[in-house]
């Protein structure tokens, strides 16, 4: 199973395709719109999740509300496009030739440079100018943007809903925004998912919710931004999901690099990530016994051992950096003019931690999907099952 996505943050539309699915899976178009919607909420985002309203709009490989089997394919318009259309439409001059345009951005009549040449420190600008040859930032910035997550929550809503026919679900919560960090607490899967919804942060408790919305709103007067961690837990995993043979695969290296493309992200722990290095190993290692079948009686690993599933929930979190972009911006050098400048504002979200915690939940959901077609893979839903039930029956006789 793979995808591609493509298009730019104000283009017309973001665009995916997503190959491999099995035939005969029923698709609930509501539950794909409710993960993207998921997506915009959290205490801290700008006025852009005010103009867009993302839904999805398939295009192909699904019949009467059933996968066929073939690729499917699907857009979501961005709602800003005929605010952008002169400065980004694919054919024309783009406004290279005009020094400022007028647009409706955020509810407002903003002037816009249709070239950016100012590039922000901690963002793609740079790099990709250099790399790519390019002497508009906008050519980078454009598709670089943590727009095109909305994509991968969108194959990642796929994902889960292949998941769910097994039993197997995904939720999240933020452990950390800014200085304030949630203690561990010892909670289920359905208390996790229940608690973190009700939160504007997605927090699981009620007190270190207001604490870190305090400090959004601190860092907002102040026009700085914040990072933060999320966790991303499993629950109904089988045992033997990825595989210790080959690096390119094993699971856990599969789901860092998944969590570490999402925009921002700067760390992956696996359970005790950072904090095994400095623990012996008899506070480390996860001690195995059997009642009916093999389990462990912690889960350090967090449910990974060899690069494979273990058959304990899977624990993994991600570290996001600030956002790069800031009111109060860093100084830069000019690209064509080699001036020190202070850095161009294109987005005005204080964080976005609360949103990466879905998008966190959708990617891990299909890098699982991934490993599970991989596993018990067929062309039909029905094959699958068949095939997941009989391993599921050598197992109990192991």
């Amino acid at each position: 199973m793979r995808y591609l996505t493509a298009g730019e943050s104000h283009g017309r539309a973001i665009t995916g395709v997503l190959e491999g699915m099995p035939a005969n899976l029923e698709i609930d178009k509501d539950e794909i719109n409710r993960q993207l919607a998921r997506r915009q909420g959290g205490y801290g985002r700008g006025g852009r999740m005010q103009i867009e309203n993302d839904q999805i709009d398939i295009l192909s490989g699904i019949r009467g509300g059933k996968t066929l089997g073939t690729p499917i394919s699907f857009q979501i318009e961005n709602d800003d496009w005929p605010n952008w259309e002169e400065v980004l439409a694919p054919f024309g001059d783009n406004g290279y030739d005009q020094d400022e345009i007028k647009i409706q951005k955020e509810n407002k009549i903003k002037t816009v440079k249709p070239k950016v040449t100012k590039p922000r420190p901690g963002h793609a600008d740079l790099a990709g100018a250099l790399k790519y040859n390019q002497s508009d930032l906008r050519n980078i910035l454009e598709r670089a943007s943590a727009r095109e997550t909305a994509m991968r929550v969108t194959v990642g809503a796929f994902g889960r809903i292949l998941l769910k026919e097994f039993g197997i679900d995904v939720t999240s919560h933020v452990q950390r925004i800014g200085a304030v960090e949630l203690a561990e607490q010892e909670l289920d899967f359905a208390e996790i998912r229940n608690k973190s919804a009700q939160s504007e942060v997605r927090c699981i408790d009620e007190e270190v919710t207001e604490e870190m919305i305090a400090e959004i709103d601190d860092c907002k007067e102040e026009g700085n931004s914040l990072g933060g961690v999320f966790e991303v837990r499993t629950t109904n995993l089988p045992a033997g999901l990825g595989s210790h043979v080959h690096w390119d695969r094993k699971l856990d290296g599969k789901l860092a690099q998944a969590l570490m493309s999402i925009q921002a992200i700067k760390g992956v722990e696996v359970g005790l990530g950072f904090e095994a290095a400095s623990r012996r190993g008899s506070e480390v290692h996860d001690e195995i016994a059997y009642d009916d079948q093999f389990h462990r009686l912690t889960n350090n690993a967090g449910g990974i051992e060899g690069g494979m599933t273990n058959g304990e929930p899977l624990v993994i979190k991600a570290a996001m950096k600030p956002i790069p972009t800031l009111y109060k911006p860093l100084s830069s050098v000019d690209l064509e003019t080699k001036e020190k400048f202070k850095a161009s504002v294109e987005r005005s979200d204080v964080t976005a931690v609360p949103a990466a915690s879905i998008v966190g939940e959708n990617v891990v959901a299909f890098e699982l999907a991934k490993a599970f077609l991989n596993k018990f893979g067929g062309d039909s839903l029905e094959e699958i099952k068949a095939n997941y039930n009989n391993y599921l029956k050598m197992l109990e006789q192991r």
